[in-house]
């Protein structure tokens, strides 16, 4: 069977027809494609502002919960020394009480302490009691006394009233302490006054 020149010629132009409805709708994806990216572009433009925005805002979160918790522990610290520190004036004043009571014990000579003079006795032994009694109450409330003789000098805990050579002495130790000094749970409420001894 021979096949028709115009058939042939009908065929050839179906056939190139169909590429180019193929072709008319390959370019139609093509086109429906280029808009979605256009789009998408400007999508994750918004996200990537979006994610900045929100890391900005994290951050600054972080740093004020930072800022928030160490004024806590600031303040708790400031209590606490409040609770600690708040009796260091009155202290201060007490010790000068303190000074009297143990001057007035020191000042007793030791040999009139006796039954012959009860009412001597009878005081000294009251200032006696009430010296420990005061020493007790600054114990209880964190005061304790510095008396340093024989310790090495602590420019922090001692104030030298003077240095010199002292045979059988290390040089830098006390050899005499002039006061007694103080500390308020560990911290120096008075230093002690010293002479200290210095190189022959």
């Amino acid at each position: 069977l021979r096949t028709s020149p115009r058939l042939l010629c009908v065929a050839t132009q179906q056939k190139n027809t169909g590429q180019n409805l193929e072709e008319d709708q390959s370019q139609g994806h093509n086109e429906q494609k280029i808009e979605p990216s256009s789009a998408e572009k400007s999508l994750t433009e918004e996200k990537a502002k979006l994610e900045e925005q929100l890391k900005e805002v994290t951050d600054k979160y972080k740093r004020a919960l930072a800022d928030a918790e160490n004024v806590r522990q600031r303040s708790q610290k400031l209590v606490e020394e409040a609770k600690l520190y708040g009796i260091q004036s009155f202290c201060k004043d007490l010790l000068e009480v303190a000074d009297i009571l143990e001057k007035a014990t020191e000042s007793v000579p030791k040999e009139e302490i006796k039954d012959e003079n009860p009412h001597l006795k009878s005081l000294y032994e009251g200032l006696v009691m009430t010296e420990v009694q005061i020493q007790k109450v600054f114990k209880k409330h964190g005061l304790l006394r510095l008396n340093p003789v024989g310790a090495k000098f602590d420019p922090y805990e001692h104030e030298a009233l003077f240095h010199a050579p002292m045979e059988g002495k290390e040089p830098g130790t006390i050899a005499l302490v002039s006061k007694i000094g103080y500390k308020l749970h560990g911290r120096t409420l008075r230093p002690a006054l010293v002479g200290v001894v210095k190189d022959a």
